[in-house]
């Protein structure tokens, strides 16, 4: 099996900041047996944790939408749509979520379920995502969220039918990875209380 024999040769210190960002050489042995040397970039970042919150009543979501540098970087210009997230900071995940929730949706979560973990960009980042659905309803509103703005932090709720997010990822409107996979698995979680989403024909 690949990776069960890897070799650190050499690690770079870059830059430090939030995360570390390293320069490592290494090699390992590849599936025919050779043993292969490469250089890559690695960012070393805390692990986040991320939630979608599903009201089983009326069938809707809560998103969040904010402006992302880097994808504006990449030549994107709109704001992203995604789920509910945030950089652990020593909790542990489900104690995390809740917290964070609170910050940017305003509201308390309850039935909090694990998901899945992923990870963010395996070919340059250490980050795992662990990934949650949990359910809410109008009672539980306790703020109009929006996050911190003393840490740079200027969120917009959305609250969104589950059909009409999941065309959203169809027409290109929501394309953060995290929010696509947890949308699929809220579908899949809760097929008894929602309609099947009504994709669009085409772009």
């Amino acid at each position: 099996m690949m990776g069960q024999n890897v070799h650190i040769r050499a690690t770079e210190i870059l830059a430090r900041g939030k995360g570390i960002a390293k320069k490592v050489t290494f090699d390992y042995e590849a599936h025919d047996g050779q043993t292969v040397v490469n250089t890559r970039e690695v960012y070393e970042i805390d692990d986040a944790v991320a939630v979608i919150p599903f009201d089983p009543e009326r069938g809707t979501v809560l998103l969040t939408r904010q402006f992302r540098l880097p994808a504006w970087l990449s030549g994107y210009r709109g704001s992203l749509i995604e789920a509910c997230a945030g950089k652990l900071e020593g909790d542990d995940p489900q104690t995390r979520i809740v917290h964070e929730a609170e910050e940017e949706l305003g509201y308390r979560l309850h039935d909090l379920q694990k998901a899945f973990d992923l990870f963010s960009s395996p070919g340059n980042t250490t980050e795992t995502v662990s990934c949650y659905v949990a359910l809410y309803s109008p009672a539980n509103k306790v703020s109009e969220g929006g996050g911190l703005h003393e840490e740079g932090e200027h969120i917009e709720v959305l609250e969104l039918p589950l059909h009409a997010a999941f065309n959203m990822v169809e027409t290109g409107a929501i394309r953060d990875a995290k929010t696509v996979a947890l949308l699929q698995h809220t579908q899949l979680r809760f097929a008894k209380s929602v309609a099947a989403p009504a994709f669009t024909s085409g772009r």
